[in-house]
C-alpha cells in the first residue's frame, strides 16, 4: 500500500474532477466530431473546407500548446473583444445622444475558469480525431441502404436514425474508443492551468512530502484503473452491436 500521508480524499476528489473534465469533453468532441464528418461528407465544397481545414491544423499542433493558447490567448483575445465592443457602443451612443450617459451591460473583463478552458480545449481537440472516426464509420455504410430507405420513403432523418447511425455506431467504435482512451490520459494536461484535479494535487503532495515517486505512482494507478474500466466497457458495447453480424 501506498503512504499518501493524508492526501488520499484530496487526491480522489481530483480523480473524479478528472473523470467530470473527461466526459464533458468527450460530450462537446461528439458533438464537434459529428458536425466535422457531415461537412466533409456535404456536397458544400465551403462546409467541406472549413472541416479540412480544422481536423488539420488540431491534428497538426500538440495539445499542450493548444492548451496553452486557447486558455491564455483566448482569454486575452476575448477581453480585448469586449473592451473595444464596449469602446465602440460607448462612442456610438455618445454621437447620437451627447446628453444621454449610456451605461453598459457588457462585463468588462472575463476570467476563464481552468475548468472551462480544458473541457474546451479537450473537447476542440479531440473533435477533429472524432470527425475522421466518424467520417470513416459513415463511409462504411453501404450506400444501397441508404438509397433503398429513400425508395421506401422514409425521410433524411429517418432514415439516418434507423440505418445510418446503428451501422456508423457499430464501424465507429474501435476508433473511438481509442480516441476516449487517449483523451482520458491528455486530461493530465489541465493541471498546467492551474486546475487542482489528481495531477496537480500529486505534483503539490510530492513537491511538499519530498516523495515524487510515492503520488506519481498513485496518479499512474488511479489512470490504469480507469482506462481499464473504460476497455472492458468498451468491449461490452462492441459485443453487443456486433451481434447481428456475426
Amino acid at each position: 500500500m501506498l503512504n499518501l500521508h493524508g492526501y488520499e480524499a484530496s487526491i480522489l476528489k481530483g480523480a473524479l474532477l478528472t473523470i467530470e473534465v473527461a466526459v464533458l469533453s468527450l460530450v462537446l468532441a461528439m458533438i464537434l466530431g459529428m458536425l466535422g464528418a457531415l461537412a466533409k461528407l456535404s456536397s458544400h465544397r465551403f462546409l467541406r473546407s472549413i472541416a479540412t481545414l480544422y481536423t488539420t491544423i488540431i491534428r497538426g499542433i500538440p495539445d499542450l500548446v493548444l492548451m496553452m493558447l486557447i486558455f491564455f490567448g483566448g482569454q486575452i483575445l476575448l477581453n480585448n473583444s469586449l473592451y473595444a465592443v464596449n469602446e465602440w457602443l460607448n462612442n456610438w451612443f455618445a454621437s447620437t445622444d451627447p446628453n444621454h450617459e449610456w451605461t453598459s451591460y457588457l462585463p468588462d473583463y472575463i476570467d476563464v475558469s481552468p475548468f472551462s478552458a480544458g473541457v474546451l480545449t479537450i473537447g476542440f481537440i479531440f473533435g477533429a480525431y472524432m470527425a475522421e472516426t466518424f467520417r470513416g464509420a459513415i463511409m462504411a455504410v453501404d450506400q444501397g441502404e441508404m438509397e433503398a430507405a429513400k425508395a421506401y420513403g422514409m425521410s433524411p432523418a429517418l432514415s439516418f436514425r434507423r440505418i445510418l447511425l446503428p451501422q456508423m455506431i457499430r464501424h465507429a467504435l474501435p476508433g473511438f474508443g481509442n480516441n476516449w482512451l487517449v483523451l482520458l490520459k491528455t486530461t493530465a494536461l489541465v493541471s498546467i492551468i492551474g486546475l487542482e484535479d489528481m495531477v496537480r494535487i500529486s505534483s503539490l503532495a510530492a513537491g511538499s512530502t519530498k516523495m515524487p515517486f510515492t503520488f506519481y505512482m498513485a496518479v499512474a494507478v488511479i489512470f490504469l484503473f480507469f482506462t481499464s474500466v473504460s476497455t472492458g466497457l468498451l468491449k461490452l458495447v462492441e459485443r453487443k452491436f456486433s451481434m447481428h453480424t456475426r
